[in-house]
């Protein structure tokens, strides 16, 4: 028996529908536009939540020269169109009525196309359509294992571990960066995510959160929002998180 195709047309406008109801209820002021470089590094641009109308339809300008590894400056107009799949409100940010939330978009040229140096948007996705036509999918589990340090007064980090809980699966007292967990934890499951694990690791100050695994772009996406969010919960408690 055939199946009818889903009405692309009719997913965007519910999912648009849906995040105007979020951006009216939760008061979001900004939105920020998010996409990583060559090197991974995540970039964003914030707007106003009165352009989402120019946002959806890809409107939003940068210069992509200025990007490492992006343009030259004779072609510097990049564009960015989000995912809006990839919408979140920032937890965080929720404080005296109002919000923030972002988007993580696709880099396209001045007439709409796809841009040839965006690594997940356009790398990533001919990767997986190429797989898709020799009948394989990619599906990825990342376990992202990170450290938290101490920062001194002008939140510069330092050499020392936030905590001595030197062994897998160190419970606290030992673990002093369990609370730092929970409350990724709990950030990250507001965003969406599926968590699985979290655990302190083998090395002092060494810490693990796991999240369901997806298709190759989805988890990619999830990568990067989630070192995005781990930096940014430990910075809050006044440590320096780094994955390297």
């Amino acid at each position: 028996m055939a199946t009818l195709a889903p009405d692309r047309t009719k997913v965007h406008k519910t999912n648009l529908e849906m995040i105007k109801d979020q951006i009216e209820k939760r008061h979001v002021e900004l939105l920020h536009l998010q996409f990583v470089d060559i090197e991974g590094s995540l970039k964003q641009v914030t707007v106003t939540s009165e352009q989402l109308g120019d946002v959806v339809e890809g409107k939003t300008m940068f210069d992509g020269s200025s990007i490492k590894g992006f343009t030259p400056i004779n072609k510097s107009d990049l564009y960015l169109l989000p995912d809006l799949n990839t919408f979140a409100v920032l937890p965080w940010t929720e404080e005296d009525g109002y919000a923030e939330a972002r988007f993580l978009c696709s880099v396209t040229n001045p007439d709409g196309t796809p841009f040839e140096g965006d690594p997940p948007r356009t790398i990533l996705k001919n990767t997986v359509d190429k797989a898709n036509e020799k009948n394989f999918s990619i599906q990825v589990g990342p376990e992202l294992e990170f450290f938290l340090f101490e920062t001194d007064a002008k939140g510069d980090p330092t050499n020392r571990v936030a905590d001595q809980g030197g062994g897998y699966f160190e419970p606290a007292p030992y673990d002093l960066g369990e609370k730092v967990r929970l409350e990724i934890y709990r950030t990250l499951k507001k965003m969406g995510f599926v968590i699985e694990a979290s655990h302190h690791e083998v090395a002092i100050g060494q810490h693990e959160i796991n999240f369901k695994y997806a298709d190759a772009l989805t988890t990619a996406d999830n990568a990067t929002t989630f070192k995005w969010v781990v930096k940014t919960i430990a910075q809050q408690f006044g440590l320096r998180a780094t994955f390297m």
